[in-house]
């Protein structure tokens, strides 16, 4: 019976030892299960972070080519307003020469009918004179034969 009990104690023994083993080995694979799901849960958040930083950073990029094309855009833009006004103030600069000659031939034009005019007057007034000298000269031709024939008479 001793050898019975002692059987019994080291059976028990030797099923607390082997228990002790399985809970050891069963705590080991729940560490190493608890360490995966740890480093899981790790690189899923290392990858979000990277997922989130690269995203960022295309947003970034994004805006900033927006940003260089709004910017090349207004330039372009900048650049038409700047043709439209020089080629306004050359316009401006054309019609005032226009204007100018314009006037200035207005003014000639104005000035030779002026000197037409005073041609023309001077010499109606060169006939008129040429005319009153004439009639003048006529009169006296015909005072002065009346006068001979009214002597020639008397």
């Amino acid at each position: 019976m001793e050898k019975e009990e002692e059987r019994a104690v080291r059976a028990r023994q030797e099923k607390a030892r082997q228990m002790l083993f399985e809970v050891e080995a069963s705590n080991q694979m729940s560490q190493t299960m608890k360490a995966q799901a740890r480093q899981r849960e790790k690189d899923e958040d290392i990858a979000i972070m990277k997922y989130n930083q690269q995203r960022q950073l295309a947003e970034y990029e994004r805006q900033e080519e927006e940003k260089r094309i709004k910017e090349e855009k207004e330039r372009e833009v900048q650049k038409l307003r700047e043709m439209q006004e020089k080629a306004a103030d050359r316009q401006a600069e054309i019609d005032a020469l226009r204007a100018k000659r314009a006037f200035e031939a207005q003014e000639r034009q104005a000035r030779n009918i002026e000197k037409l005019n005073m041609q023309k007057r001077t010499r109606l007034l060169a006939e008129l004179d040429e005319a009153r000298a004439k009639q003048f000269m006529e009169k006296e031709d015909q005072l002065r034969r009346q006068a001979e024939w009214e002597r020639n008479e008397f």
